[in-house]
């Protein structure tokens, strides 16, 4: 993977995974989860499977890895029911290192019998946080995840990472995969201030600031589909290039929108809490909330999608 030392928490993570102890790591958002799940994969015999809910996501890592030669790839809504026999025919016979799925697949009975035909050393939970009803994104899909284990005869070793979780989200995930051991490192990030602002018109104050930093990649949180359509217009009149992004819109416009913004075609983007689970855009520069989510959780995870290149 080209780096010459660990970064916190993954040293001793992979020393849990490697004695085949279930384990919790809660690492902050670019602190380097995902290499504790790709290098164990690499040296284990079998498939590892990695479930996550981020079809984007999915598609970003799988291109990464296939770019270092690492036999990896997906099984999610965005494929055919060919295509998913065509990967799942090759996972049988062994020939992916890693295989990416999204939780909603283990909803199907017909599926989990598949899967009990892989040899599968290691499962990854990727936003773990997802499984539990006090995380701030809970899944239901999430809570057939035990359900897998019932599947496979050889007993996997079972690897849940998140960026957030409190104490109450820790223990649910803990108790929900059966596990004892917990890596957590600092939640800081050190490249990363904070600030609120106060006493001001909140519209100038924002078109001031997108203005000033036109060239720079920004996403502002608003609480509502309202509130985005507004400031998306506000801000389209005043010719700043932006996206907007809510559930309010068509799944094509979205992923065009998502997609601009990624691409850096358009540098701001204005969203509801929909926009940015697991979004791997490493240059947004500011993150601005124009309303407050709903609790400190959200926040500091939509907070941290800024500066994950680490500047």
């Amino acid at each position: 993977f080209g780096y010459d030392e660990f970064r916190p928490g993954q040293k001793s993570t992979l020393e849990h995974v490697f004695n085949g102890e279930n384990t919790l790591c809660v690492m902050p958002t670019g602190g380097g989860k995902s290499l504790c799940y790709q290098v164990p994969a690499l040296v284990f015999s079998g498939t590892t499977i990695v479930i996550s809910p981020l079809i984007s996501l999915m598609k970003d890592q799988v291109d990464t890895l296939q770019q270092l030669g690492i036999a990896a790839t997906y099984i999610n809504s965005s494929l055919s029911t060919k295509e998913i026999n065509e990967r799942m025919i090759l996972a049988r016979a062994g020939e992916y290192k890693l295989l990416y799925i999204s939780p909603e697949r283990l909803e199907s009975g017909m599926f989990l019998k598949e899967l009990g035909n892989v040899e599968i050393p290691l499962i990854a939970v990727d936003e773990a946080h997802c499984i539990s009803q006090w995380g701030h994104d809970f899944r239901p899909s999430y809570m057939y995840i035990s359900s897998i284990l019932n599947h496979i005869q050889t007993k996997p070793i079972v690897l849940a990472l998140t960026a957030t979780a409190t104490q109450q989200v820790r223990e649910d995930i803990c108790q929900s995969l059966k596990i004892d051991n917990e890596v957590v490192t600092s939640f800081e990030r050190n490249n990363l201030a904070f600030s609120v602002v106060k006493g001001q018109d909140r519209d100038r104050f924002l078109l001031d600031y997108v203005k000033k930093n036109e060239k720079e990649s920004g996403i502002i949180y608003a609480a509502t589909r309202k509130s985005v359509d507004q400031l998306y217009q506000s801000l389209t009149k005043a010719k700043i290039n932006v996206a907007r992004y809510h559930a309010g819109l068509s799944d094509n416009e979205r992923l065009e929108q998502q997609n601009a913004f990624l691409q850096d075609e358009k540098p701001l983007m204005i969203a509801t809490s929909a926009f940015g689970m697991g979004i791997d855009k490493s240059n947004v520069r500011y993150v601005i909330h124009y309303q407050m989510p709903r609790n400190m959780e959200s926040y500091y995870q939509e907070a941290g999608r800024a500066g994950r290149d680490g500047l």
